[in-house]
């Protein structure tokens, strides 16, 4: 047996870590456990939970630990980590990249955590200027879906709310 193998063995058990947190089954963990923090945040955004288990580091330490552990089982199997800063050589290259499972669902973790902190930012930047929350739920929304429009959609909102047009804050 290797090291590895002897490594994660659970006690008693011969079944594997590795064998219970296999890619499918983080990717399949990683859609499912995200949807509970968004449902709060769309309807009952200034919750005692929204504030404690969304708006906070909570959600973002479990989104660490599991990158923590894709990193790892990555690098146990060899996964070439250097291969990824071709991403910032051509598109040709990305594409390629996105092709390696690896690469893949570390992205998708990365992606998952950064639109859940736009969605909590949002969250408590609306509840500063008391704004409605039907108001938000569309913002909130888009930014679930795709982060970016969602989050510019709710700065459009924001201004009216603010009595400035700001570029930062």
């Amino acid at each position: 047996k290797t090291a590895y193998e002897i490594g994660v063995r659970l006690v008693g058990s011969e079944m594997c870590i590795r064998d219970s947190f296999t890619v499918p089954m983080i990717y399949l963990w990683l859609n499912l456990g995200v949807l509970p923090f968004w449902l709060v945040l769309l309807f009952f955004p200034s919750s005692g939970v929204s504030k404690y288990m969304v708006r906070s580091i909570f959600p973002f330490m479990i989104f660490s630990f599991i990158y923590a552990y894709l990193l790892y089982y990555f690098f146990l199997t060899e996964f070439d980590f250097k291969n990824n800063f071709n991403l910032y050589l051509g598109l040709e290259q990305l594409s390629e990249l996105f092709s390696e499972t690896g690469f893949l669902i570390m992205f998708w973790c990365h992606f998952l955590a950064i639109n859940l902190f736009c969605g909590a930012w949002i969250v408590s930047d609306s509840l500063k200027f008391s704004m409605s929350k039907f108001l938000v739920f569309f913002p909130l929304l888009i930014t679930y879906f795709i982060g970016p429009i969602g989050l510019f959609i709710y700065w459009l909102i924001r201004i009216f709310f603010a009595k400035k047009l700001s570029l930062y804050d």
